[in-house]
């Protein structure tokens, strides 16, 4: 957060600038989340709601109107009475599934409303104001080079993936890129959905199809967290190693103690829901420039920095 308030402090500019700046006595902004179905979207629920108290403190002329939805119908219901009734000047949104909710989003943009879009890619180009995201790109080949630096000579490896949305297939996209012309061998990738149940499931049936894997790209802790679970139960957790991703807490404290079969790890923070809300704030009263887009960096977590980023009030 300490970037975020910097950023503010020197007033942004991003590239693309659009969107006008509203500098007026009372602004209501929009925050639109997908529900706290597993840790990640529960770490994205806890910073927007720590963001909100915050900035409601900082800038009482702001008003906040937070909703969670289990679903796409619901969060499209959120925004439609988010426009209507409450008639925002901003959304910031996380799309649950945003080939389903591009045309809701859209019809927010065209009623004049400043949005913001976070993590998940719309399936039409240029709809939102401003996009906050991680680097899904980056957190493959991040990962991509960490496995060839610890498998000089190749080897089996298996990959766990998140949802088949367009992020899931940055990361893999750059993933396997990465390893191209190495002598690491796929045996398989599945998609595990980012569920910690479903990553116990595809790594059940990855162990016991394949008797030599020494690697495991699980590209999410939680997904990853279920894998660890099957492989310790199967008794092979001397034989390999797991990468996740996005900096859960209970994965960070195995890197920083030194763990074996989860030694780094790749950054993904749900904080970024934070960024993306203190940034439109800082348009709607300041009139800063911030449309564009902006992408914090996936960082490798390893035991010599992990440090950095364990955060105990954290709930994820």
């Amino acid at each position: 957060m300490k970037l975020v308030k910097s950023l503010l402090a020197v007033a942004v500019t991003a590239t693309g600038l659009g969107g006008v700046a509203i500098a007026q006595d009372k602004v209501t902004i929009g925050v639109s989340v997908p529900a706290a179905d597993h840790g990640w979207t529960g770490g994205v629920n806890y910073f927007a709601q720590q963001a909100i108290d915050r900035l409601k403190t900082t800038y009482p002329n702001v008003d906040f109107v937070f909703a969670s939805a289990p679903d796409a119908p619901k969060q499209i219901a959120d925004i439609e009475d988010m426009v209507s009734t409450r008639n925002i000047d901003a959304l910031v949104i996380l799309p649950g599934d945003p080939d389903a909710m591009t045309s809701a989003i859209k019809q927010v943009k065209d009623a004049g409303k400043f949005v913001t879009v976070v993590d998940r890619q719309l399936s039409i180009s240029g709809v939102e104001n401003l996009y906050v995201a991680g680097d899904n790109p980056g957190l493959g080949a991040n990962s991509a080079e960490y496995f060839k630096s610890v498998m000089p000579d190749g080897g089996n490896i298996v990959i766990l993936r998140g949802l088949p949305i367009p992020i899931d297939a940055q990361r893999f996209d750059a993933f396997m890129a990465g390893i191209e012309g190495t002598n690491i061998t796929v045996l398989d990738d599945e998609f595990a959905n980012w569920n910690r149940d479903d990553g116990f499931k595809v790594m059940q049936d990855f162990l016991t199809r394949f008797p030599d894997i020494k690697g495991v790209w699980a590209q999410d802790d939680d997904i990853a967290l279920g894998a660890i679970e099957a492989i310790k139960q199967a008794g092979r957790d001397k034989e390999m190693f797991i990468v996740g991703g996005a900096g859960m807490q209970q994965i960070l404290q195995a890197v920083a103690d030194g763990s074996a079969l989860t030694p780094v790890d790749v950054s993904y923070s749900p904080a970024m829901i934070a960024t993306a809300i203190e940034l439109t704030t800082s348009h709607l009263v300041g009139g800063i420039q911030v449309a564009g887009r902006y992408i914090l960096d996936s960082t490798l977590i390893t035991k010599d920095n992990a440090a950095e980023f364990l955060d105990p009030s954290s709930p994820f």
